[in-house]
């Protein structure tokens, strides 16, 4: 048995595509504000991506660097301003910040409307109420995913190996919402390896290379690795062994696997956001 691998590339090209076409029938180009501080190497790449996204789509993006001493008042007036602009739809805050910068006050001063990475504690709230504005994106990814090859959660074991506030949490939700039964495990879970071969869905965002073994998973399980980390040997992996790929049904690559859709579901989000400001100046 050899899992097949399920191509997040080219999902986010059909999500891509059908936002571009969205993106035409809008009275105005939709805008996302984007705002790094710092000059963190990966969240650079991550901006440059996101801006090349964007422009794929028709999307136009604002890219705001700031110094990585950037005092938290000046981050605040930047997105105050954003806030108030009618022709900026989405506003995203590169993660992480600097430690003079509390990042849970950044986010909860961006406007609920246009908080398109839906972190703020009105969406997240939404989302507990199954009543999303947005749904966070790599989450929404993953569910996009599951959904392309035919993977449903109702009543199936999912497991989920993380409980942050970007992935775990919002990801157990989501598969609650779809009727799976959901066990979060984390640093204090004893025997993961025992709770993890129950799952028919595995989900793993713990960012530690090799933690997901094949021992710890059940034959025919459908596994998503979200992690993206850095091998011994410079590569870019995530937390599953590649020996898993004998044993599941199904299995994400690192990279090309979440990764995509992740940065795709930022587009849709933006894309409603867009369609939302412009119902109410209209």
């Amino acid at each position: 048995m050899s899992a097949i691998m399920m191509d997040g590339k080219a999902l986010a090209a059909s999500v891509k595509r059908d936002v571009k076409e969205k993106v035409l029938t809008l009275t105005r180009q939709p805008t996302l504000a984007v705002i790094l501080v710092g000059d963190n190497p990966a969240s650079s790449i991550y901006v440059r991506y996101k801006a090349s996204d964007c422009a794929e789509c028709g999307i136009r993006c604002l890219d705001y660097r700031l110094r990585a001493d950037t005092s938290e008042t000046e981050v605040l007036a930047l997105v105050g301003e954003l806030n108030r602009r009618d022709d900026v739809d989405g506003i995203l805050i590169q993660l992480p910040l600097p430690p003079q910068i509390r990042e849970q006050v950044v986010q909860e001063a961006i406007n609920p409307g246009k908080d398109v990475d839906a972190f703020h504690p009105e969406n997240v709230g939404r989302i507990m109420q199954f009543a999303p504005r947005f749904l966070p994106c790599t989450p929404a990814g993953v569910m996009a995913l599951l959904r392309r090859y035919g993977i449903d959660p109702a009543g199936r074991e999912c497991v989920v190996v993380g409980r942050s506030n970007i992935v775990g949490k919002p990801m157990a939700l989501l598969l609650l919402q779809a009727h799976g039964t959901v066990t979060v495990c984390h640093t204090r879970t004893p025997d993961l390896a025992s709770v993890c071969r129950r799952a028919d869905i595995l989900i793993s965002a713990a960012g530690l290379p090799g933690l997901i073994r094949s021992d710890m998973v059940r034959r025919g399980a459908a596994v998503v690795d979200v992690a993206i980390n850095r091998g011994v040997d410079g590569k870019l992996c995530g937390d599953v062994d590649a020996a898993v790929a004998d044993k599941a049904s199904y299995l994400t690559p690192v990279p090309g696997g979440v990764g995509p859709m992740t940065r795709a579901m930022l587009l849709v989000n933006t894309l409603r956001a867009a369609q939302m400001q412009q119902l109410l100046t209209r």
